[in-house]
């Protein structure tokens, strides 16, 4: 499973540092795992997984006695955390707005890929209404908008046949007025607006760490250290990462962001909201006949391969960028029960649908990546300030799942935190209780604009799909609530509880049978995996860390099957033979990870903490 790896992204990273020198779970099931029972395990009974200094301290570690652990820091006014749609909106409004009133405005912004847009993966049909608020003269700026959407197709799919359905007007699915686009490109072209407005951007840094003040509030963030064995041990060439302190930082990390859960827990973010829940996106890019391309094409459908209980559909989309390209998915809902499910090998299936393997037939599979988006709609936002900081985009989730986007509102929150932050920085007297400053005139905004109106008009048509006639039901609802009464019904749905809640065990489940690839629509999950461009130093501790070594096979594999095997796209988790012969163990092929985060929402023992690996690493998407 394991992809070849470069030396090249230690080097790299650490001569960034150089230069920037200058300047709570909300499932119940690990509990059965009690402290005393860790502490009675034998160590030579579980073979040890996780070397991560999140698990095991590096003040404990002998090894560690000695070495130089101090950080060097720097200050600015806005540090941002993540350059997706939103951290960008954010710091080009910033900036925007500095310049207009001609004042002195820090703002920083890191990212963990190696380049922006590099880590950027949505299907993607982008409604431009935040982008013409941004940028009126969009056009003229060269934004990458190349297709418009000139058809739109909508299906429910049945094992060999398929049902059209009528896309009428008012329709959460209707795209008239939309761009296809390939999202990474144009998070690349965001950027270079950023930078030209004078946006500090630092690509190759990966935020690891939430700083805060004596007083509580947040401080800032701290970017990884560099040079750590995969043993757990300092290399020669350790170092430290970096601090950036600020008035207020943005966290804009994309869905279910590592900070941000620490964030969720330590202001307890998620007292008054319902359960975030989630799905997992799989893509490829094609190129095929020409004589099968119909650039503006939208096609989407429902149903087969999967039964009617189980939330997902596809999409493909024809581009018109110069040459015969189509970008195809699958989104399946991690609040599945069977854990035999594979939505790897469920896309794969798809792709043999008589309506679907004609236009792919005789073409050719030039990128594959995956990635986790939010579902939860309203219910699930949770509170978006703290003092000294506040949430943006895809990590507390503004997705418009019956429209299946979520770029517009991602963009619009990151505008209004902008211009929120912006107003108390530049006050004469900003007035603030904490040392980092609270911002809740941000909630209020986003409250009174249309992200949340386009919210709460669809709020009930995701957990309208939790009844007996699943699917169906769901699309009775939306007829009937959303499309007639556009969502203004007396009542609001609640979700079903936690994706990883959800999962039953395996002998109250029937196994599923999936067809062996065949090479030409359907492939394997390594060649996928080498399609996505993925790549991290090897010689680190993983960064999918276990709380307790012993449960994937104590818990997952004995009860469930071990289904991180299945529910990850990236063949990063294995049940491999003891060398001893007499059991089964989990094997973590961390390299191969996509950076999706599946893992840490479906784990049904919510035991897998992802955190992030050295600046750099993941996967290398080129317009995903």
């Amino acid at each position: 499973w394991l992809i070849p790896l470069s030396n090249n992204i230690e080097i790299s990273y650490s001569k960034c540092i150089r230069a920037l020198k200058g300047i709570t779970t909300e499932h119940a099931a690990p509990q059965l795992y009690t402290t005393l029972h860790r502490r009675a395990r034998s160590s030579a009974a579980t073979p040890q997984i996780t070397t991560h200094y999140t698990i095991h301290p590096r003040e404990k570690d002998p090894r560690w006695e000695g070495v130089e652990m101090e950080r060097f820091a720097d200050e600015a006014d806005v540090v941002i955390v993540g350059g997706g749609p939103a951290g960008l909106s954010a710091a080009i409004r910033l900036k925007q707005l500095a310049n207009e009133q001609e004042k002195e405005l820090r703002v920083c912004l890191v990212e963990k890929a190696s380049q922006i847009g590099a880590h950027t993966l949505s299907g993607a049909c982008l409604e431009p209404s935040a982008l013409s608020e941004l940028f009126p003269d969009w056009k003229e700026r060269g934004a990458p908008l190349n297709t418009p959407v000139t058809e739109d197709i909508f299906s429910i799919l049945t094992e060999k046949h398929r049902i059209p359905v009528p896309m009428l007007p008012g329709l959460p699915m209707n795209n008239h007025g939309n761009y296809i686009v390939r999202l990474g490109n144009f998070v690349r072209w965001l950027g270079e607006q950023a930078e030209e407005l004078g946006v500090e951007l630092y690509p190759g840094y990966a935020a690891s760490e939430v700083l805060f003040h004596e007083d509580g509030s947040v401080k800032g963030i701290a970017t990884n250290d560099v040079g750590i064995a995969k043993d757990g041990s300092p290399k020669d060439v350790f170092e430290r990462g970096m601090e950036l302190h600020a008035k207020v930082t943005l966290f804009g990390e994309g869905c279910h962001g590592h900070l941000a859960k620490q964030l969720y827990k330590q202001f307890n973010l998620r007292e008054n909201c319902e359960p975030q829940t989630y799905a997992i996106g799989l893509k490829e890019v094609w190129t095929i006949d020409e004589k099968k391309w119909r650039p503006g094409r939208v096609e989407h459908s429902v149903g087969w391969p999967l039964n009617r209980n189980t939330y997902g559909g596809s999409f493909l989309y024809h581009l018109n960028e110069g040459e015969p390209l189509v970008a195809l998915g699958f989104v399946v809902g991690l609040d599945y029960s069977n854990p035999y499910l594979s939505p790897f090998r469920e896309f794969q299936r798809w792709k043999h649908h008589p309506f679907v393997a004609p236009t792919l037939e005789g073409g050719s599979r030039i990128a594959y990546g995956a990635r986790a988006l939010n579902e939860g709609g309203l219910q699930s936002i949770p509170k978006l300030t703290f003092p000294g900081g506040l949430l943006i985009g895809c990590s507390p989730g503004f997705m418009n799942v019956p429209k299946i986007k979520g770029t517009h509102t991602a963009m619009k929150s990151g505008m209004l935190a902008a211009e929120a932050v912006f107003a108390r920085i530049t006050a004469e007297s900003p007035e603030s209780e904490t040392a980092g400053l609270h911002v809740p005139e941000y909630s209020d905004a986003l409250k009174e604009s249309w992200v949340w109106k386009e919210l709460y008009a669809v709020r009930n048509i995701r957990p309208s799909f939790h009844n007996y006639f699943g699917l169906y039901g769901g699309m009775v609802y939306t007829g009937i609530f959303y499309w007639i009464l556009r969502g203004k019904e007396p009542w609001t749905l609640k979700h079903c509880g936690t994706d990883a809640s959800q999962l039953k065990p395996a002998k109250d489940c029937t196994p599923i049978e999936y067809p062996k690839p065949d090479g030409k629509l359907s492939f394997d999950l390594l060649s996928s995996v080498a399609l996505s461009g993925t790549n991290h130093e090897g010689d680190q501790p993983p960064h999918l860390t276990l709380r307790d070594d012993a449960v994937p096979v104590g818990r997952n594999l004995a009860v469930y099957d071990g289904p991180e095997q299945r529910f990850c796209p990236a063949g990063v988790y294995e049940y491999v033979p003891l060398e001893t012969g007499d059991g089964m163990r989990l094997q973590i092929n961390a390299q191969n990870c996509v950076h999706c985060k599946t893992c840490d929402i479906k784990d049904p023992s919510q035991n897998i903490n992802w955190v992030v690996p050295e600046g750099g690493g993941g996967p290398a998407y080129n317009g995903m």
